[in-house]
Formats: structure tokens, C-alpha cells, sequence
């Protein structure tokens, strides 16, 4: 009998369809926003994974974080949010260990995964099955870039998705069509957050955000995406922002900060092609 395996591909770490062999191309790699890893496409079953790598578990402001030691593929992190709307797993990361769902466990399990965008689908159908088969709620602008197909998932449309009084999905666009950040009003501290995923996306030195329509390949979000994002956003207040990586935080003044940010990246741009124009 044929074995199938669901390959990850080691670029991005996102999960693909059960097959015989490995997929020729992993089309999230090979779309402009990503890139083929320079050694070529390559891919890794889960199994193999756990042989190479262990769950990184971490506590941020009391919350549950999950990522992966080594780093691998783009080395996000998920966290267990315990919201009004129930215990929600925002994001999903290429392993599920034993050890990541026991500490999940005890703090009450997960009601729902909602993931930001297509980067960060990874192996989210492996999460939703070592969890009970909790709902997967992606935006239907980016349906066509669901890799596993898995019956978990649930495709919700429009701008914004309440799902308490407290916690908000809401569509970002930009980077890719459905790309969404939660807000959450009451927590994780004092004063609420925004759980951005990529849009917008915490910068080094932890005090600005900014806005690319790819990451690794340095292109930048057009403004008038900017300009609706930042619509989308102007009626949330929130204190901090959680970027999509470790360290990727800031902590106090995330409105402002944001805010500060939407002028410096429109004030650069601007500049720049009006540089161009004149040249």
C-alpha cells in the first residue's frame, strides 16, 4: 500500500495535501511575497520534524507561547489568548508535541484557532486534531491558498468578525487580501492589545510598525492599502502590540505608536515618488 505523507515545506512551513511524493513546488514559496529556499524546494514530514526539533514554550504577560527550538521556516509563534469569546489559539506553528497540549490543557484547552494569513497556516489542520478538532476560522479573501484542505476550517468574509464584546477579527488587506489581526480590548494587560500577525508588523526597535506587501523581498505595501488598513483600525484603541515573532512587541503606547507610524511610512513613500517623478 502507498504510503501518503503531508509534507511541510521547510521555506515556510506550511502543510500540504496527503500525497505519495513530495509536491513538485510549494506554491506559497513561489508567489512574489515568498521565496524558494536558496538550496531549492525542500520538504520535511511532521514526524521528521519532531525527530529534529522540540516545542519552544514560553510565557509572555501570562500568556501561553508556542514556536519551535531550532528556528525553522519563518519561525513565528502562536499564543493561547483566554478571552470572553473563549480560549482562542491565535496563529499555528509547523510542530504539535505532546508537551505544547498538555500546558494548553491545563489552562483550560482551546475553543478556537483563528490564523493572520497564508504564511502562517503551517500545520494548523495537526493543531485543530491534537486539540479536538476545534474550528479553524480563516478569512475567505484567502481561501485559495489553503494548502491541506482540513473540515475544521471555517472562512469568514467582510471586514471585521466579533467574536465577544472584547475580541474583534478584523481585515487588514495589504499583504494578502484577508490578512487580519486580532484585537482584543481586555487583555492581555491593562488598556487591550492588537495581535497584528504581518499587518503591521512590529519593527526592531520596538517602538514603530510597518507595512510590506512581501517581507523577505522588500516590497512595499501600496498606499492606498495603508491608507484602508488604516481605516479598518482607527476605532480600536489598544496599549500593546504583539508582532509575529519572538521579541516582536510593544509593550505600552501601541496606539500611538501605530499611529505614528502610518505618518512616517506615507511621509517616506510620498517623498519617494516624488523623487522619482522628478528625476
Amino acid at each position: 500500500m502507498t504510503q501518503l505523507n503531508e509534507y511541510i515545506c521547510e521555506t515556510c512551513g506550511t502543510q500540504h495535501a496527503a500525497s505519495a511524493t513530495t509536491p513538485e513546488l510549494c506554491r506559497v514559496c513561489s508567489d512574489e511575497r515568498q521565496y524558494v529556499g536558496w538550496r531549492g524546494q525542500r520538504w520535511i514530514t511532521h514526524e521528521q520534524l519532531l525527530r529534529t526539533h522540540t516545542q519552544r514554550i514560553e510565557d509572555e504577560d501570562g500568556l501561553l507561547s508556542f514556536g519551535m527550538t531550532p528556528g525553522f521556516a519563518i519561525d513565528q509563534r502562536a499564543f493561547l489568548l483566554p478571552t470572553d469569546a473563549g480560549n482562542i489559539l491565535w496563529e499555528t506553528v509547523p510542530i504539535v508535541t505532546p508537551e505544547a497540549i498538555r500546558a494548553i490543557e491545563a489552562r483550560g484547552g482551546v475553543d478556537r484557532i483563528a490564523i493572520s494569513h497564508p504564511h502562517f497556516y503551517a500545520s494548523m489542520g495537526e493543531w485543530s486534531d491534537a486539540l479536538g478538532g476545534v474550528p479553524i476560522l480563516l478569512h475567505e479573501a484567502d481561501r485559495e491558498w489553503i494548502q491541506r484542505p482540513h473540515p475544521a476550517i471555517e472562512l469568514w468574509s467582510g471586514d471585521e468578525l466579533a467574536l465577544s464584546d472584547s475580541v474583534t477579527l478584523i481585515r487588514m488587506g495589504g499583504h494578502f487580501r484577508g490578512s487580519t489581526a486580532l484585537h482584543w480590548a481586555d487583555g492581555p494587560r491593562p488598556g487591550g492589545a492588537l495581535f497584528s500577525g504581518d499587518v503591521p508588523q512590529v519593527v526592531m526597535d520596538q517602538r514603530h510598525v510597518s507595512f510590506m506587501y512581501s517581507y523577505p523581498n522588500l516590497i512595499p505595501m501600496r498606499t492606498r492599502h495603508v491608507r484602508a488598513l488604516r481605516a479598518r483600525l482607527a476605532g480600536y484603541a489598544f496599549e500593546d502590540v504583539f508582532g509575529y515573532t519572538w521579541g516582536r512587541v510593544i509593550r505600552g503606547g501601541g496606539r500611538a505608536a501605530v499611529d505614528a507610524s502610518f505618518e512616517r511610512y506615507l511621509a517616506a513613500v510620498t517623498d519617494f515618488d516624488d523623487e522619482r517623478m522628478s528625476a
